[in-house]
């Protein structure tokens, strides 16, 4: 990567001024106030550069700088005022490297089409992941909500904690700002239709907002997993599911309820050189780290135990007993034994994973499912075995051998199956090694 920057400053050097380099980053406030200033830093120090200095630069803004092994000075400047300002920023031409809490939209897509296919692996990139939480003042009683309560809470058609099953007392409602991903998270996977109440306070600043919820008794916010800080979050559960807190694992998971992938978005047909580097050290190990030092969950890969859910088929319940469940799940597109874009790299994880000194003579187990809206119920099943035939392809790819691929069809959903995401988690392949 050094080589291919050096020859882009042989070919460039003069359309920022002889010696100076700048790349610009535009999106996300999750991702940008703390993330990628630190996948910036992390990335320069791995690539030999020094004299790196972080500038404070306006309201969510800030400037990282450097001095490469060239002498050259390269500039990266982050502005982090929403996801919606990554893709209208990459259509304008202000940014090289958009940062998305949240998947890109349709029209985005189709406004960015000149810039190459923005759904492809080669645009758009998980780089970690997070969990909404929903937070109240430490000393609330409540310790779960259901997501249709949260809901209804967040509309204003609860107004007191009492109808809640908390104690009695207005509950004052804290939401991010329009621009936020976080927000357009959360009211795609928990409004849905249903409006914000009026009056609720609004925030840029995922600290700001979690500092105030923590500060006030009747207070009831949603923040990035890495603010909750002092506030408490509550567990959630929502149709058919048990309550989850967000924990590192039910998010790498992606079975809690309120769980979101963060995303890099290059245009794939002429990608920035520097934010090529960038993503690419953002999915590295080390970029791993720096993820899971900045409070959210990366994509290292855990094993942990879990027990099947007691209405899990006889035969999956068998088939786990006595292994763990690792902290990934493959996912589909509706109808489809073709992973996503995710798929490819965790397929890489999950081989390099097994090949640890500490997993040899350890075998995995790969169990697929269908939701339950795509198809009849005897192609669901056929479905979920040809989902899990296709990830034991990819694994054979890496020379890794499942030591047994099933598929249940659409049985022990995850998630709600009455809205889109909901059924995308559970068009899953769970992994399990013993």
């Amino acid at each position: 990567m050094r080589l291919v920057v050096a020859l882009f400053f042989a070919f460039h050097a003069g359309a920022a001024g002889a010696g100076e380099m700048f790349l610009r980053l535009q999106g996300s406030n999750t991702i940008g106030a703390k993330l990628a200033p630190a996948l910036v830093e992390a990335w320069m120090r791995a690539d030999g550069m020094r004299g790196i200095t972080r500038e404070e630069r306006g309201a969510e803004e800030r400037r990282v700088t450097a001095t490469d092994g060239r002498g050259d000075r390269i500039v990266v400047d982050i502005h982090a005022h929403g996801s919606t300002t990554a893709f209208t920023a990459l259509a304008a031409g202000q940014a090289e490297l958009g940062m998305s809490s949240r998947p890109i939209k349709g029209k985005e897509v189709a406004d960015l089409a000149a810039l190459g296919n923005m759904h492809s692996p080669a645009a758009e990139h998980v780089i970690g992941l997070d969990g909404i939480a929903v937070i109240v003042h430490p000393q609330n009683r409540l310790a779960t909500l259901d997501k249709a309560t949260v809901a209804r809470i967040f509309a204003g058609e609860i107004r007191d904690w009492a109808q809640a099953g908390g104690t009695a007392g207005p509950i004052r409602i804290y939401a991010r700002d329009d621009k936020s991903g976080t927000w357009d998270t959360f009211k795609s996977l928990v409004l849905n239709e249903l409006p914000l109440a009026p009056g609720a306070a609004r925030f840029e600043s995922s600290t700001e907002l979690s500092d105030r919820v923590a500060q006030d008794p009747g207070a009831i916010g949603f923040i990035g997993l890495p603010y909750v800080r002092q506030a408490k979050a509550l567990s959630i559960s929502e149709k058919e599911t048990a309550p989850l807190a967000p924990t590192a694992f039910t998010v790498a998971t992606e079975d809690y309820a309120l769980a979101r992938r963060l995303y890099f978005y290059l245009p794939p047909n002429n990608p920035h050189p520097l934010a090529r580097a960038l993503a690419e050290y953002a999915l590295s190990e080390g970029g791993q780290a720096v993820v899971a030092q900045e409070g959210f969950v990366s994509q290292t890969i855990l094993a942990g135990a879990m027990q099947p859910a007691a209405d899990a088929p006889e035969e999956y319940r068998q088939l786990t007993r006595g292994a763990q469940r690792l902290s990934l799940n493959f996912r589909f597109r509706a109808g489809s034994p073709s992973p996503d874009t995710k798929a490819l790299r965790d397929a890489q994880r999950l081989a390099e994973f097994v090949r640890r000194p500490e997993n040899m003579g350890r075998h995995l187990i790969l169990c697929g499912f269908s939701d339950k809206e795509e198809v009849i119920a005897l192609y669901s099943l056929d479905l979920s075995i040809q989902r899990a035939d296709r990830i034991a392809d990819l694994l054979l790819n890496q020379r890794v051998s499942p030591l047994r691929v099933r598929g249940y069809g659409n049985v022990v959903p995850v998630a709600a199956n009455d809205n889109p995401l909901g059924r995308y988690k559970n068009r899953r392949v769970e992994v399990w090694i013993r």
